[in-house]
């Protein structure tokens, strides 16, 4: 009976946590979605919703969040594999890490310099004979940017089930006579596939909603679900559009999350 008292007890502040942090927000996000710009109760900011700019939007936004993804897949599993191989892995590992424990702040103004027109780009530009180029404020200069800081996250997860991967499955695949590709595609891509969906989850669903780098790096050329929030609470005022953009931003975090839910194998 003390026992079960003392697991109750262990259980209220992770309780609190979460009806104070994450639950109070939530459903305040979902009251002020029911208010007009003019504080009235009504369902007028979920219709607009449904109106062709904000359906663009929300394609753009999953278009950049996909490729930003993707491109990061493409980069970190090759990463991640080739650390696995090498000595002193979890000193590399750290390198890759730590600036992204530099302030998102910071790292998107260094960018502004490198990309710039006198920046570091241009000047390598103009060594090789390509010539100058309007780098900054385009589409490529803020995937690039995203991608360079969404990876590590990407590579991490990747990683550790690369690393906790049976050698012996490995080897009784090259026993048996199967190629490399076959290896790969038949027993280390389907057994590392928890990685691979933890790794798209940390950076799908935070680059839905980037704000800030669409303003410094894409100078406004690119508009996400974010900026729309951004611009709703900060500009505009009207934080019943505001949340209610918010709301569907949510639903589709909870979908990503379900579709790359993890299911137990049978041992």
């Amino acid at each position: 009976m003390n026992r079960r008292m003392m697991r109750h007890l262990y259980m209220v502040p992770y309780v609190v946590w979460i009806l104070v942090f994450v639950i109070t927000p939530i459903l305040l996000v979902l009251y002020y979605s029911f208010f007009d710009i003019h504080g009235n109760f009504s369902i007028i900011n979920y219709e607009r919703f449904f109106t062709p700019v904000y359906l663009k939007l929300t394609i753009n936004s999953f278009w950049y969040a996909f490729l930003i993804t993707f491109i990061s897949l493409l980069v970190a599993y090759p990463t991640a594999y080739l650390l696995v191989k090498t000595r002193h892995k979890q000193l590399w590992l750290l390198l890759i890490i730590v600036p992204s424990w530099i302030n998102l702040l910071l790292k998107a103004y260094a960018f502004i310099g490198i990309f710039g027109a006198y920046g570091a780009a241009n000047q390598f530009l103009e060594f090789i004979g390509v010539g100058a180029r309007q780098l900054l404020f385009t589409d490529f200069s803020f995937v690039f940017v995203a991608v360079y800081i969404f990876i590590p996250f990407m590579i991490l997860p990747i990683f550790n089930a690369l690393n906790g991967l049976n050698p012996a499955l490995v080897d009784a695949a090259n026993d048996l006579g199967a190629s490399k590709w076959t290896t790969f595609a038949r027993v280390i891509f389907p057994l590392t596939i928890d990685g691979v969906k933890t790794g798209c989850q940390v950076v799908f669903i935070p680059a839905l909603s980037l704000f800030m780098l669409t303003r410094l790096i894409a100078g406004n050329r690119v508009i996400t679900l974010g900026t729309a929030i951004e611009q709703h609470f900060l500009v505009t005022q009207d934080w019943g559009m505001g949340s209610t953009v918010a709301v569907f931003l949510i639903l589709i975090m909870f979908v990503m999350i379900r579709l790359t839910g993890f299911r137990r194998r049978g041992v």
